[in-house]
């Protein structure tokens, strides 16, 4: 157990799935056959400490068939135990040596390689909580196609975390969500993307956006949407994702019931870097969504502010003490 993430949260045994009126789920002696197979796919740059916990809690989960895990760049330490692992535990497939290609490629990468009919996208800083896969796969063997389940992701205190379920992330939605106008003004409230304040539904629910932190799809519904877009190098390909689900017809699903905990902030990289990355994310996909000559010019003409304004935010946060 790493020193991180064990004073956060005990290790919690997976019960044994038994869904007698889904197809697919059989029981205690049949959970195993008759069933799509699940794999997990994981991609990990210098994680940290989290790492060891996120992989044990999957393995851990008697519903996954298989974890692939897609280094795009560890210590030396940790790459070393992830082939230690991936040698001696034949559930567990590491790919490795290609260097860090950015998540959304190194995600694709994965879910090319899984064999599972149900692939399941998880952080490597996040923590399965029991019956989660379960709840996923459930949800997802019947839904039409194409559907996204995402899963309820929770801060370490077991609050709700920001970002679990969002709104339709348009350029405006953002900047009026930014600048928290959509939280004073009443007739703007429409225009907020943060949702995390609101009760949580009590059942499955249809949402515009869902966290990329821990979320379902069928191979088969994520191969016809492309996958993920791999001009994103790191954060808001599953924003784009959800996007371009939604425009083909499906379904974007939040299940409260399938919870996960996302540390966040684990990574040994640069804040800074990673609040870059997110900028330039975001300026592309307001230009991706833009239609029209005026949306595209102003979508063009706001990108320095957007990634300005995520460079800023590391700068606030060492200021105000969050980061080391």
């Amino acid at each position: 157990m790493n020193g991180i993430a064990a004073p956060i949260v005990a290790l919690e045994p997976a019960p044994t799935p038994d869904f007698p009126d889904t197809p697919g789920f059989k029981g205690e002696r049949g959970f195993k056959a008759g069933r799509r197979k699940v794999s997990v796919v994981m991609v990990v740059y210098m994680t940290g400490a989290a790492l060891q916990e996120s992989i044990e809690r999957v393995l851990g989960d008697p519903l996954v068939d298989e974890l692939v895990i897609v280094d795009n760049g560890s210590t030396g330490e940790d790459a070393a135990r992830l082939k230690a692992l991936a040698d001696c535990n034949s559930r567990v497939v590491l790919l490795s040596g290609h260097g860090n290609i950015g998540f959304a490629r190194g995600a694709n990468l994965g879910a090319r390689t899984a064999k599972g009919d149900i692939l399941v996208f998880l952080n490597p800083d996040a923590f399965l909580r029991p019956r989660c896969i379960a709840e996923l796969a459930r949800e997802i063997a019947e839904r039409p196609a194409p559907c996204i389940v995402g899963g309820r992701v929770l801060n370490a205190d077991l609050t709700e975390q920001r970002g679990a379920r969002r709104g339709d992330i348009t350029l405006v939605n953002a900047l009026l969500s930014l600048s928290r106008l959509a939280e004073k003004v009443p007739a703007w409230r429409r225009h907020n993307v943060h949702w995390e304040g609101e009760p949580a539904p009590d059942q499955i629910t249809a949402v515009p956006t869902i966290s990329g932190a821990c979320f379902c799809m069928r191979r088969e519904d994520f191969d016809s949407v492309g996958g993920f877009d791999e001009k994103y190098f790191l954060h808001v390909e599953d924003v784009d994702l959800c996007w371009r689900v939604r425009r083909a017809g499906g379904e974007v699903l939040f299940h409260p019931k399938a919870e996960v905990i996302h540390l966040g902030h684990t990574s040994l990289t640069s804040p800074l870097r990673v609040e870059f990355h997110k900028g330039v994310g975001l300026a592309r996909y307001f230009r991706k969504r833009a239609v029209g000559v005026g949306q595209h010019l102003t979508a063009w003409l706001l990108s320095p502010i957007v990634v300005g304004a995520a460079i800023v935010r590391p700068v606030m946060w060492r200021f105000r003490g969050r980061a080391g």
